[in-house]
């Protein structure tokens, strides 16, 4: 059997090139969509904020590349507080969202809730154990 780490380096592989390959048809990648979802919950959220949620999922150039890809193309926009949704940013969002339930579904054949839940729970525990170990989420 194959370690834990060379799982999750593979899993997080095949999620991103599947979610950038869908996510294409709408202008976005994965790391762009995950921006977008901190600012739909967040209105006028600060890039600061949004690289804070993001810090694990990419390095601070591909994060900085994924917030200029939604401002230029137009899905998000600099405010005088930080950065809000177009009016094409939420219309646009919803129909997303609904695609990517059906990517989601995709990932989860074969996987019960329950089992889900375990793969999570277990994987946040190692998370924390390792976490202060080593100074924090870097």
């Amino acid at each position: 059997m194959k370690p834990i780490g060379f799982w999750l380096n593979r899993a997080d592989r095949a999620i991103t090139a599947y979610f950038d390959r869908r996510l294409a048809a709408f202008g976005l990648t994965r790391l762009a969509w995950q921006a977008l979802n901190v600012i739909r919950a967040e209105p006028e959220a600060t890039e600061t904020r949004i690289h804070a949620e993001l810090e694990a999922n990419a390095d601070r150039e591909t994060r900085l590349a994924a917030l200029d890809l939604i401002l230029t193309t137009g899905w998000a926009e600099r405010t005088g507080a930080g950065l809000s949704l177009t009016a094409f940013g939420r219309d646009r969002h919803d129909e997303v969202t609904a695609a990517v339930a059906g990517f989601r579904a995709d990932s989860m054949t074969g996987i019960t809730p329950d089992e889900y839940r375990t793969a999570v729970t277990v994987l946040e525990r190692m998370t924390l154990n390792l976490e202060p170990l080593v100074g924090g989420n870097e």
